[in-house]
């Protein structure tokens, strides 16, 4: 009878999930809630911990990244990124995904990956490249910053959860932040062999046939030597009439950057390094007396949520940007859904959890114990089925610690959450194939092949083994 009522109360978590995926946005958290409400008033649970500190962390968080957004240092940001971008055309496999990377982690989220997508494209389609390359490639990387960034709401909620572990921001870094980058070049080296040039590619020649699309001048007299000389593709713009030595250099794509916009990135930065210094010297932190007397340095989630809050201010009162103007950015309305996601689904999670340890923890435990590689795919599954990093952190890493695996270990893990790609439910995903028009950056019929499988697979096996190799030599 007991099993049968904990397979009910799975039915209801998996089910409630399903649904938020669903409903889509504030629906994902809001369904985690409904989840705990069926469990404690249903199921008669006593409700789990609620996610008070990884929620505010977030909070924190995105108000310092919309106040940075409205006084433009998100402009400043990506017109930094996109000269690096455009001014490593021929080397753009490798240079686009790391930008994306460090950019990720900078500020904490992966949107600020939606306004690269054009430049990467450009530079790729007026280089003559295959665009696939560097836009797959550089969507995937861009997730691998979530978890090396120590302000990103995953990592909010990892922070919390590795509390007590000896594992605090310093270690962890020390282990993704290197991984990350491992998988980046793993995943560029990859992801340069694959595809057919444009020049090769059926679905482009088609859409050059059909009109829709423009050989790029870069390959104009490659192109025409194929076709026998008879081609009639008008250059594109930017290279129209040209000779082959003007088509190499293309006229760069600016990103204006409001006054004041550098002022205000720089701001946001400085709290992020700030609260770095803070996690590798913990005597640098307050400290005030535990319950036996000893003296104990104020958590990192108190360290993260003032700092985040104060820069808020700061980029505020310096750029004399309007309360108003913060509320109203894109960030926020995302960073705010991304909040209920975790409070609801981090909720319910705890509560069923923690009402079935004996039943729940101690098989899976024993299974991860054995093959501590189990943890890699429950993550990656369950962040491709909820394409949520910090609901699948909150979801799944107290699993892994119940079951009394090292924290190097689950820290080494962790990066699992790259399968947020496994289904093309994401706007970057859409984003990319939608400004690709030669075609080449694809999804199909199959929902979990498309042109982001790949590089998402090689990055998932590559910053997995990084890590567990790096975490070998890191100290709790």
């Amino acid at each position: 009878m007991e099993i049968f009522l904990v397979v009910l109360q799975a039915v209801v978590v998996v089910g409630a999930i399903a649904m938020g995926v669903r409903t889509g946005g504030l629906g994902l958290g809001l369904w985690g809630v409904v989840g705990t409400v069926i469990l404690v008033f249903g199921f008669n649970l006593p409700p789990g911990s609620i996610p008070i500190d990884a929620f505010f962390i977030i909070i924190a968080v995105i108000t310092a990244s919309s106040a940075m957004q409205a006084a433009g240092g998100i402009d400043y940001l990506v017109s930094i990124a996109s000269k690096i971008i455009q001014r490593n055309p021929k080397r753009l496999t490798y240079v686009a995904p790391l930008v994306a990377f460090v950019f990720t982690v900078l500020s904490g989220t992966s949107n600020i990956f939606f306004a690269l997508i054009p430049v990467i494209y450009e530079t790729s389609y007026r280089n003559g490249q295959r665009p696939e390359r560097a836009l797959a490639a550089s969507t995937v990387t861009s997730g691998l910053g979530i978890t090396a960034s120590p302000v990103s709401a995953a990592m909010a909620a990892y922070l919390v959860l590795m509390d007590g572990t000896g594992y605090g921001l310093p270690q962890i870094l020390l282990i993704t932040v290197p991984a990350a980058i491992v998988a980046c070049i793993v995943t560029s080296f990859v992801q340069q062999r694959l595809g057919k040039d444009l020049l090769d590619d059926p679905e482009f020649l088609k859409r050059v046939k059909a009109g829709t699309v423009e050989v790029p001048a870069a390959l104009q007299q490659r192109y025409e030597a194929k076709v026998g000389g008879g081609a009639t593709a008008t250059l594109t713009a930017t290279g129209g009439g040209a000779s082959e030595g003007a088509a190499k250099r293309p006229a760069p794509i600016e990103h204006p950057v409001p006054p004041g916009g550098a002022v205000s990135a720089w701001i946001f930065v400085s709290g992020t390094l700030l609260i770095v210094l803070f996690g590798l010297f913990p005597s640098l932190r307050p400290a005030f007396p535990d319950e036996e007397g000893e003296l104990v340095p104020i958590g990192m989630s108190t360290v993260i949520e003032m700092i985040m809050f104060t820069v808020a201010l700061v980029i505020i009162l310096v750029r004399k940007v309007k309360p108003s103007l913060v509320v109203e950015q894109p960030l926020l309305k995302a960073g705010f859904v991304a909040a209920v996601a975790l409070f609801g689904i981090a909720w319910m999670a705890d509560t069923f959890i923690a009402a079935n340890e004996e039943t729940i923890i101690e098989p899976l435990g024993a299974m991860i114990e054995s093959n501590p590689l189990l943890l890699a795919v429950a993550l990656f599954i369950v962040c491709g089925l909820t394409t949520s990093q910090s609901a699948t952190t909150n979801t799944m890493i107290p699993i892994a610690l119940a079951a009394g695996l090292a924290p190097g270990v689950i820290t080494a893990m962790w990066p699992s959450l790259i399968g947020v790609w496994l289904f093309p439910a994401n706007g970057s995903q859409i984003a990319a194939v939608e400004t690709d028009l030669t075609g080449s950056t694809k999804l199909t019929q199959v929902p979990v092949w498309h042109s982001f499988t790949i590089p998402m697979l090689v990055s998932w096996i590559a910053v997995v083994l990084a890590g567990l190799l790096i975490q070998l030599v890191v100290p709790a």
